[in-house]
């Protein structure tokens, strides 16, 4: 088997319609373009023989040299730093945002090359293999510096400066090179159409322009944000992350940058995230709007009463869970069975063939995006948004996959009935206060059914809990959105002891999972990961219960399963390892919200610093005798 860089081993530039991984090695070993879904250019991350890479690194023995990895603050530019010996040198890498609203097909990536001690040789290795590794390609290169590598559809231009002299290595380039302190290099890799025109030449100091750019860009779209608190640094972290993961040309964010990595390595939970599911932007957009970013919110909506008013999807209903980029509902699934995947984690899939699956609880999400800004009013988004809920009060009671996409049956989810309770709630009041014409009567009647059923067959007795679905008791992550979502209070008893059996069961020193499948079968073979998205919604239900010393400590320690640049995926493995798709957008607007309920109710508390510090300790020393046992 082929060896392969851990999957948080990695950072992410984009121009926010594509985006590539950079391993902390120097290698971009995914990189799809034009845009997130389309087929790989780049991608060593699931073959790292069949599937293509750029690496760029200094060329010496793995003893005397350490690599760190770093963003410039606040930006989307990654610097891969090289300390040996000889001297340190750094690659930046950056792609320049594009920043018009119509969508292109012509997308670069920039490396940087600077020494900034001593003198260090570099190697220059560009190998892509494109249609996911499929498809052949022939090497061009008329003269100089330039080389045009041309594949299915597609040309990858490769432009070095005067330092680096490219060789053809059959039909892919490579260069190696030596640089002293204060000189600086570059290369430039340019995708285009099929036989389109060559980009213009870029002088060095050009190439150093863009990154100016690209910087000022960043720190100017982040003086929007709004938040002041104790954790900044993550939060615009995980504000950029999502933001990079969003299509500009539609406004609709994807759920993560890469597709097939593995829930468990060697397992057969291996998706492709690189689409727009319903919950997963309506969830991330809250966040941005939490945040400040009004712009990316609106642009969402725009995109999603676009898919109300297209129709046309398979089922019939008025929402697909999940689109292409551009709206397109077909996402047909395929198996890539050429590619070994990570670390032979098979198969690999392209597409998703969830997207025929009916989930009740995106109608709750949409709502809720709908209506969040107060925009609601507009005559197109209550258009949209009321002959949904007209559809919805004649077909919430059906069973069905349910927010984690289970391929074992359907059944009547809970976390299903708490959202469409969710989408009458947000559309009543709506309703009422934008004096809009509706049905409200039958919404609500609708609204209280859900309610009534959810108490009566969602709890159950025995656990003192409300369980995943009608007809099981087991216990559901997705259901700690129960308070933020105003179904029930924080500190309502049942919830309580819904919030205790979920500790008890669930939770392992912090970190959640989303359920049992053992318990509760969801027609997939092997285990997973604790679920990211779950541990941080776990830090915002202990925070909105008063249990503030637990969650602020349950928060510190997801952030060290952070990577090295604060990014996460969608998961966490046994030994703390970062499993699934990565970043996951869904990690990243948890954080957001978690981080934000903490603020708030440690300022609505009012505890002393010292104070909260030393609960903080008693917290952590209960907590270790009551999880590992006492000594005595």
């Amino acid at each position: 088997m082929n060896q392969y860089p851990p999957i948080a081993d990695h950072g992410m530039v984009g121009d926010l319609q594509t985006a590539a991984l950079v391993s902390s090695d120097g290698t971009v070993d995914w990189w799809c373009t034009p845009r997130f879904d389309s087929p790989s250019l780049f991608a060593s991350l699931l073959d790292s023989e069949r599937g293509g890479h750029c690496r760029l690194a200094v060329e010496l023995p793995d003893d005397g040299m350490s690599v760190r990895q770093l963003y410039l603050s606040d930006t989307a530019i990654l610097v891969t730093r090289f300390m040996a010996p000889g001297g340190v040198g750094e690659v930046a890498d950056f792609m320049p945002p594009v920043e018009s609203p119509v969508a292109t097909d012509r997308h670069t990536l920039i490396r940087l090359i600077r020494v900034v001690r001593g003198s260090l040789p570099f190697a220059f290795d560009c190998r892509p293999r494109f249609d996911y590794g499929r498809a052949p390609h022939t090497l061009n290169r008329p003269a100089g510096h330039r080389a045009v590598l041309r594949g299915a559809g597609m040309d990858l231009h490769v432009e070095t400066s005067e330092a680096i002299a490219m060789h053809s290595d059959g039909e892919d380039v490579t260069a190696r090179f030596t640089l002293s302190a204060g000189q600086i290099a570059a290369v430039v890799l340019t995708s285009t159409p099929a036989g389109a025109d060559a980009p213009p030449e870029r002088s060095l100091d050009e190439v150093i322009g863009l990154l100016e750019r690209c910087r000022a860009f960043w720190l100017s779209w982040l003086r929007s944000c709004t938040y002041q608190g104790r954790w900044q640094d993550m939060v615009n972290r995980s504000a950029i992350t999502l933001k990079l993961l969003t299509y500009a040309p539609t406004g609709a964010p994807v759920a993560a940058a890469t597709m097939g990595l593995p829930e468990r390595v060697g397992g057969e939970r291996n998706w492709d995230y690189r689409y727009t599911w319903i919950r997963d932007a309506s969830l991330s957009v809250r966040a941005l709007i939490d945040l400040g970013f009004d712009e990316e919110a609106y642009a969402f909506r725009r995109w999603l009463r676009d898919r109300i008013d297209a129709g046309g999807v398979a089922t019939g209903d008025p929402l697909q869970i999940m689109y292409r980029v551009d709206g397109d509902p077909r996402l047909q699934e395929e198996v890539l069975d050429h590619l070994e995947g990570y670390q032979g984690s098979r198969p690999v899939r392209a597409g998703n063939a969830a997207a025929d699956q009916l989930q009740l609880d995106i109608y709750g999400e949409a709502a809720d995006a709908l209506i969040v800004g107060g925009d609601i009013g507009a005559i197109s988004g209550w258009k949209a948004l009321s002959g949904v809920l007209d559809w919805l009060s004649h077909n919430w009671d059906r069973p069905d996959e349910g927010i984690w996409e289970t391929r074992g049956g359907r059944q009547n989810f809970t976390y299903s009935r708490l959202m469409t309770w969710v989408a009458f709630d947000r559309g009543i009041r709506a309703a009422l206060y934008s004096s809009r014409p509706a049905d409200t009567e039958r919404w609500a009647r609708a609204r209280d059914a859900v309610f009534r059923q959810i108490v009566e067959r969602g709890w159950h007795d025995e656990r003192r809990a409300f369980v995943q679905h009608f007809d099981t008791d087991v216990l559901d992550a997705s259901l700690l959105l129960m308070p933020r979502v105003g179904f029930v209070s924080a500190h309502d008893p049942d919830w309580l002891s819904t919030l205790d059996a979920m500790d008890e069961e669930l939770v392992s020193d912090s970190l959640v999972y989303r359920y049992d499948p053992a318990a509760s079968p969801d027609g997939l073979r092997g285990s997973e990961g604790t679920f990211n998205l779950c541990s941080f919604f776990y830090v915002e239900a202990l925070a909105r219960s008063g249990r503030l010393a637990k969650a602020r400590y349950a928060f510190d320690k997801m952030l060290t399963y952070a990577n090295h640049v604060g990014l996460f995926a969608e998961e966490i493995g046994p030994s703390g390892e970062q499993l699934g798709n990565f970043p996951q957008a869904f990690t990243h607007l948890a954080l957001v919200t978690a981080a934000m309920a903490l603020d708030e109710e440690l300022g609505r508390a009012g505890t002393d610093p010292r104070a909260a510090h030393l609960d903080h300790l008693h917290v952590t020393v209960h907590d270790l005798v009551t999880r590992h046992g006492s000594r005595n």
